[in-house]
């Protein structure tokens, strides 16, 4: 089983979008069964009293488009334990890398990750919440995910 872990600052936009894209593209390549997949926040501003709030209703749009349900899906924060169960946090830009290291005590590496590298790219997965296009961010998102999975097939984690 490869667990994955998906975080971004809220998980009501790019975090649950990787999520769900992947739990996508997974169980159309039949591959679903060898996967646990999730997504978490670095903060407690999408979280009022335990309940988070439910994905974006944008990102949620955006992810519908595409075929892609995310319904049930409520904001989350990661916790320190988090590490120790997920095989791949994945962050979405750098201050998520710098939040998820303080969060769990450990440094990028063999857990760690910031999304576009497995793409070969330093870049952020672009923050809808300020531009407003969410459809750069699913494209982001896609691109990340599926060299996500070419990595773990080139690295002999994942059997087709």
């Amino acid at each position: 089983m490869i667990r994955v872990l998906f975080i971004c600052h809220g998980n009501i936009c790019r975090s649950p979008m990787a999520e769900f894209i992947l739990k996508d593209i997974v169980t159309k390549r039949g591959i679903a069964d060898q996967f646990e997949i999730a997504s978490a926040a670095t903060s407690t501003e999408e979280i009022w009293n335990g309940v988070g709030n439910p994905v974006y209703p944008p990102a949620r749009e955006e992810l519908a488009r595409h075929g892609i349900s995310c319904k049930g899906k409520r904001a989350v924060q990661l916790t320190a334990s988090d590490y120790d169960h997920y095989d791949y946090l994945i962050g979405m830009d750098s201050m998520n890398m710098r939040n998820i290291e303080r969060m769990t005590g450990h440094r990028r590496g063999d857990k760690i990750y910031k999304m576009l590298e497995f793409a070969g790219r330093d870049a952020d997965v672009r923050d809808p919440w300020y531009s407003g296009n969410f459809r750069e961010t699913y494209e982001d998102v896609v691109e990340g995910c599926q060299a996500f999975l070419d990595w773990l097939t080139i690295n002999k984690k994942l059997s087709n």
